[in-house]
């Protein structure tokens, strides 16, 4: 595990989105940056127009030490309730493992008015508009990053950062300023870019589960890491 220098890490992190303001790096209703994703967003709006239908916010305070970074919201999930893993199955296991863990309280019940908070932990993905059949392109997730970078670069007692899956962790990688050899994705690994810690998981999908991809002791295994990182 090799550790960059904030100095280094900073000057090499991608900028932030012109005119954005760091303390709010979020894309606005209608982001029109990705014209396929635009075409679907407003596909979907047409046809279920009482869901969210549009770029999903982050969730949770700035100044959590804490960013959990997934790879975009899914269409009946956080595209239909505009709170990220929530309505969909990856949320049953993230929240569950986040109260375990103590960063969150309350009930999750799948949908944004249930009262869960969260704790010292805020969650975003490295694409924020929902991609066709869970797939952005390369140049969709290239244009997004800017406003991780931003995201990162909004959360001044930010210590550490999940990436649930590879591209997830491209993403942050870049937008820590990392170099992606010297950053291998591994279930389990971590990655110091000055103050803040990168830690990999496989992403917490049906479909890893189901396949025994990634366990629930696995997908603990990496938060109880993080519980005590934060705590030494």
């Amino acid at each position: 595990m090799k550790t960059i220098s904030r100095t280094d890490a900073q000057s090499r992190a991608e900028p932030a989105p012109a005119g954005a303001n760091p303390a709010n790096a979020e894309p606005g209703r209608d982001c029109p940056l990705c014209p396929r994703l635009v075409d679907y967003r407003l596909s979907v709006r047409a046809r279920e127009p009482d869901w969210f239908n549009a770029p999903v916010p982050s969730f949770g305070s700035p100044d959590a030490s804490l960013l959990i970074v997934g790879l975009a919201p899914g269409v009946q999930g956080a595209n239909r309730t505009g709170r990220p893993f929530t309505g969909d199955y990856a949320g049953d296991l993230l929240y569950a493992t986040l109260l375990k863990y103590g960063f969150a309280a309350g009930h999750y019940g799948a949908r944004p008015d249930d009262g869960l908070t969260l704790l010292d932990c805020r969650i975003s993905n490295a694409v924020r508009c929902v991609p066709p059949q869970n797939k952005p392109l390369p140049a969709e997730i290239n244009t997004c990053r800017t406003f991780l970078t931003a995201t990162l670069a909004s959360m001044p007692r930010l210590r550490a950062v999940v990436a649930l899956g590879r591209i997830a962790h491209d993403s942050v990688v870049k937008g820590l300023g990392l170099r992606a050899n010297a950053a291998p994705f591994a279930h389990g690994a971590m990655h110091d870019a000055g103050a803040v810690r990168l830690y990999d998981s496989y992403h917490c999908s049906r479909y890893n589960t189901n396949t025994r991809v990634l366990t629930p002791e696995m997908f603990e295994n990496v938060f109880a890491r993080v519980r005590a990182d934060l705590e030494s």
